[in-house]
């Protein structure tokens, strides 16, 4: 499989060694000074690049009918735009805000224990996430999607970064250097905690799960989740 690697940072270049350990032949490493040259023969994208860059991308792959795949987080206000011009061109998308095994089943594991944990209303929830300080967008698309998942089975309605208020959900949001990625999700009560949490400890397993995306997604039409390559569903 042919594939285009769209960022060629930190996370780039990992994909790029799992692709090649896979058996994959990159054709473009794509930097924010550099061409698309090379993506119309890739059979699959892998954008991880930055905010800024990551919808330009993912158009640029819609209008050169090549699947993409996206980890960038921090560009979510356009993510309905995408999706729509994903249909519109009969392409092939799948945006992961993070594409771990060990985070999707997390996710899962989330929404599980919000949905039980909404029948006891002494129990308040907030968030911590903990990540390198080169990451540019705060909190990450993980503790968003996590706070989702919360508020899709309770009677949360929100998540703030700020003090909060009735029925949102506090995220506390940490940059420490050399952290890859840390999620916990706690209930407290006057009486105790109970508490739920995902620790990475190295970039391996976001870069094997794009790339094993990117291999699912070669072939078909339209937007899917991790959940779907993972066929995580209940």
């Amino acid at each position: 499989m042919k594939i285009a690697l769209l960022g060629y940072g930190k996370m780039g270049q990992v994909i790029e060694r799992i692709a090649l350990e896979r058996g994959h032949e990159i054709v473009l490493q794509k930097s924010s000074t550099s061409t698309y040259e090379g993506l119309e023969i890739a059979d699959v994208a892998i954008d991880f690049s930055i905010p800024d860059s990551a919808v330009c991308n993912i158009k640029q792959c819609f209008d050169t009918n090549i699947p993409v795949v996206c980890g960038t987080t921090g560009w979510l206000e356009h993510y309905n735009e995408m999706v729509s011009l994903c249909e519109e061109k009969n392409g092939s998308f799948i945006y992961g805000s993070n594409f771990s095994l060990g985070v999707n089943i997390f996710f899962e594991l989330n929404n599980y224990l919000a949905k039980m944990m909404s029948k006891f209303n002494q129990y308040k929830v907030s968030m911590e996430e903990i990540h390198h300080t080169q990451k540019l967008d705060a909190p990450s698309g993980t503790a968003i999607s996590l706070a989702k998942g919360v508020i899709e089975n309770s009677d949360y309605t929100s998540w703030t970064i700020e003090k909060p208020i009735e029925n949102q959900i506090y995220i506390d949001a940490k940059r420490i250097e050399n952290v890859p990625g840390t999620h916990s999700i706690f209930y407290d009560s006057s009486v105790d905690q109970i508490e739920i949490k995902h620790t990475a400890h190295n970039r391996e397993g976001f870069a094997l799960g794009a790339v094993i995306a990117a291999e699912w997604l070669v072939n078909k039409k339209g937007v899917f989740t991790m959940k779907d390559v993972l066929n995580l569903d209940r």
